[in-house]
């Protein structure tokens, strides 16, 4: 759909960008549509090849006729620093955790 995009944002867990998000009055889902509710990443995402770590911090956006220019730069202000702070919480940032690579290959084989 044009009005949507879904980012994922290695590291950190989606439901976090939400928290934080909604700090500032901006709303979003985490996931896709197709999974909205479950914790379990989108088989559709999982099929695009994306890796574990990226998977779970997965944040949908969406748009509307009503959607202005003012709000979408606010979440583009917003998001650097929001992704920073978790990140430096995020005890994955490290590519080199081979148990981590290991998940990610499992999944991408499901």
């Amino acid at each position: 759909m044009p009005n949507t995009t879904n980012i994922g944002f290695k590291y950190i867990e989606g439901e976090a960008i939400l928290l934080l998000l909604n700090k500032y009055g901006i709303c979003a889902s985490s996931g896709s549509a197709c999974t909205s509710g479950s914790l379990e990443p989108s088989h559709v995402l999982r099929a695009m090849g994306l890796p574990y770590t990226t998977l779970h911090g997965s944040i949908r956006f969406s748009l509307c006729r009503y959607t202005t220019e003012a709000e979408i730069d606010r979440v583009i202000e917003v998001m650097p620093a929001i992704v920073e702070r978790l990140r430096a919480l995020s005890p994955f940032k490290n590519d080199d955790s081979s148990w981590l690579q290991g998940q990610e290959q499992a999944l991408a084989h499901r």
